[in-house]
């Protein structure tokens, strides 16, 4: 099976060397030509264009930052839909608008193209060691022809339902992240101005009902201040734009997401942007006049 993979960012080029080491071969295209090069020093050919890509491959994965460039590289001038021929699979494994997802999967199965809409959670981090969670949606033989593709670079492989529903269930849980880590700051910094390590507080607090993966992940980086990207600011606050837009065409209230995504334009606005959304403790931090650490 030969794979194109287009998009090679911060999550797009390990989980595309996860695909290099499970033996895959692969056809790589991003703007970025260092990148590219790196992946053609492991074997990958390197092509120019999208178009191009989906010419040589039976499916492809995108990994872009948005709707609009999920978009541009599916059905814009020299995109997939130029290069591809029926039976084709595409496989975004972005994080975008539901409804995007289905715009785009319409279009793409006039031509005989499918898709699955596949975006993934846990961050860099998973992505270098290929423990990722995949929330995918769409056909059902289609999913479980790929099924192995994608859990090569993932612990979880789940199929949600019909095409954009993998997207709804990304928005699901970047809701339930974004709200984690600012209970987290909450907490963590109450404790700090009362006089109360925090890091026994979370020592003593993650054992129980408290506890999470967020919990575990974030608070150790808070309190050693280290907040290089694992996820930047700015992309979740892109993820909490789709979720606001979707709860809003759905007439579904979202209250907390909405106070979360002021807490993150805030920090963004405070030149944080490119931080990891862990940085939600400065917000917390410069309301309090407390700086949480050890």
């Amino acid at each position: 099976m030969k794979i194109g993979f287009i998009g090679l960012g911060i999550m797009g080029k390990p989980m595309s060397k996860n695909l290099v080491k499970a033996n895959y071969e692969l056809v790589v295209m991003d703007k970025d030509l260092d990148v590219t090069r790196e992946l053609g020093a492991l074997g990958a050919k390197i092509v120019s264009s999208p178009k191009k890509v989906a010419a040589e491959v039976d499916v492809i994965i995108t990994m872009l930052p948005n709707s609009p460039h999920v978009k541009e590289v599916v059905l814009g001038k020299n995109g997939i839909i130029e290069g591809g021929k029926a039976g084709l699979t595409v496989i975004d494994m972005s994080s975008i608008a539901p409804i995007v997802s289905r715009e785009i999967s319409i279009e793409l199965e006039k031509m005989g193209i499918e898709m699955l809409d596949a975006p993934v959670s846990g961050g860099e981090p998973k992505a270098i060691n290929g423990t990722l969670s995949v929330m995918v949606g769409g056909k059902l033989e289609i999913f479980e022809k790929y099924y192995d593709l994608m859990k090569s670079m993932a612990a979880s492989v789940v199929r949600v339902g019909e095409i954009g529903s993998g997207n709804i269930a990304k928005l699901c849980n970047q809701i339930i992240v974004a709200i984690n880590i600012s209970a987290m700051a909450e907490a963590l910094t109450l404790a700090q101005k009362a006089g109360v390590s925090p890091e026994l507080v979370y020592n003593a607090i993650r054992g129980g009902l408290a506890g999470s993966t967020v919990l575990d992940a974030k608070a150790p980086l808070v309190m050693d201040r280290k907040f290089a990207p694992g996820f930047r600011i700015d992309l979740h606050i892109k993820d909490m734009s789709n979720v606001l837009e979707t709860s809003h065409s759905l007439g579904v209230p979202l209250p907390l997401s909405a106070a979360v995504m002021q807490m993150m334009q805030a920090l963004k606005a405070d030149g944080l942007g490119n931080e990891d959304h862990s940085s939600l403790i400065k917000y917390y931090e410069k309301m309090a006049n407390v700086i949480v650490g050890h």
